[in-house]
């Protein structure tokens, strides 16, 4: 049956996934207030009655959960609609039956022997909605997946869920490692045309009373189970007020007879999603500074954050999953894009970054004295006598110079880097600190540079 509901009903940032059939994974989440699950039913509601042959699961972690939930959300849209004469309720068992046959069911997934048992009437199982997915067990929702089986009608599962820890395995599954079988949208209450103006007023107070609930229970962003080592608060208030970056890129350049790169050649192109993310271009005549983390043991991103040696802003940032080779020559071209930036590699995991930065010809590299106190070597070593200058250092940025910091994926990470059960400070499990080690590597070079940069970048040149 053919239904006309006008687009007046829906918020507006939903409608592109009105009527998705790409896509077997639809993952709503972020913050308190946002509709996502108000959308989820009348989404699912028109794809029930617009399409023969359709049926759905609903699933929470108890199925006491849902009479008053997911269900009575159901019943309030048809009512609203004013559909009540298409469907039939058997409330002895929460299913709701469309005109045309399809069928909704409603079930916990505390009694995994009644799940096995879910038939319909008339078709097959096609559609699944998992409401608050975060409350589920990985090997639920994989009994879930599995039964989402069979020919024909496209099967399709829905999750919503407010993001809570970063050690959760949906931001495993479906943000550190993403499907593309998945379509995922974030939102917030700030996306809610409908939402009630006081509750909207409710959750806008805890922006000053409370930032770091603000951030992660009305903007939706992911939490940590520890408290933060750096200055939470600061950090949280800080990710609510940063903007996106100005460009986002990568760099483009030639190689000379040599095999080097021919500086001349080297310029920035713009393109969407792409690893380089700026925030200030560079300046002639300043000096910059970049700390380089490579991807070693528990992480696989190469990061290099570049920072105004003078005003002390985070300019730029180079952050992805990429080849080591592929890494260094990025870095060589945001460094000579940076009026030749001194550039401080870390070199714990592997130096293969740094030579390659050496054969390329890059000519302004940060020079240390070699741990065995043979000589000097390229490239920053954390030990277990750096490491905590270096943190120490960052944090000291974050409290006293919030507003220097300007990219999210590093903002979320000072959220993240927790103490560990030891005191150890360290990425909280599931989580990532690529940005927050080369950033805190960038402020302890740019606090050991206190000479003008002609004098201090001379002598670091072999």
């Amino acid at each position: 049956m053919k239904v006309m509901i006008p687009q007046k009903a829906f918020n507006a940032v939903y409608l592109p996934l009105l009527r998705d059939d790409d896509h077997r994974y639809l993952v709503l989440y972020g913050g308190a207030g946002s509709g996502k699950s108000m959308f989820a039913v009348q989404r699912l509601l028109v794809r029930l009655m617009e399409r023969p042959g359709r049926n759905l699961l609903v699933a929470r972690e108890t199925a006491a959960t849902h009479r008053d939930s997911t269900y009575a959300l159901f019943r309030q849209v048809i009512s609203r609609w004013g559909l009540g004469s298409l469907f039939h309720w058997t409330q002895g068992e929460l299913r709701i039956t469309c005109r045309n046959g399809n069928a909704i069911l409603f079930k916990g997934l505390d009694d995994p022997e009644k799940l096995k048992s879910v038939t319909f009437p008339s078709g097959e199982l096609t559609d699944v909605w998992i409401e608050e997915a975060s409350e589920l067990q990985e090997s639920q929702f994989n009994q879930l997946d599995l039964r989402l089986r069979g020919q024909g009608a496209r099967r399709q599962m829905t999750l919503t869920f407010n993001p809570i820890s970063t050690q959760h395995w949906l931001k495993a599954r479906f943000f550190d490692r993403p499907d593309s079988r998945a379509l995922v949208l974030k939102t917030t209450y700030k996306d809610n045309a409908f939402l009630d103006p006081d509750y909207r007023r409710t959750l806008e107070s805890y922006r000053e009373s409370d930032p770091y609930f603000y951030q992660v229970y009305c903007l939706g962003e992911w939490g940590v189970m520890g408290r933060s080592f750096f200055h939470g608060e600061k950090a949280a208030a800080r990710l609510q007020e940063v903007p996106g970056p100005v460009d986002r890129g990568e760099f483009l350049f030639q190689r000379d007879g040599g095999g080097k790169i021919d500086p001349a050649s080297v310029r920035f192109t713009s393109v969407p999603g792409g690893f380089v993310s700026v925030y200030r271009p560079p300046q002639p005549g300043r000096d910059y500074i970049i700390g380089g983390d490579t991807a070693g043991e528990g992480s696989d991103f190469f990061v290099a954050q570049v920072v105004d040696r003078e005003s002390g802003q985070q300019v730029c940032t180079l952050r992805g999953r990429m080849d080591e080779d592929l890494f260094a020559q990025q870095a060589y071209c945001l460094g000579k894009w940076y009026n030749w930036a001194l550039t401080a590699l870390e070199c714990n995991f592997s130096s293969y970054p740094l030579r390659e930065l050496e054969r390329l010809g890059y000519p302004n590299q940060y020079i240390r004295p070699r741990e065995d106190g043979m000589g000097t070597g390229y490239g920053f070593r954390t030990t277990a006598a750096t490491r905590p200058l270096i943190l120490a250092g960052l944090v000291e940025v974050v409290r006293e110079h919030p507003q220097w910091l300007w990219d999210k994926d590093t903002l979320r990470e000072l959220l993240t880097f927790v103490r560990n059960p030891r005191g150890r400070p360290e990425a909280q499990p599931g989580a990532h600190d690529d940005c927050v080690m080369a950033l805190a590597i960038a402020y302890y070079i740019r606090a050991a540079c206190q000479e003008p940069m002609s004098m201090w970048s001379c002598a670091v040149q072999r």
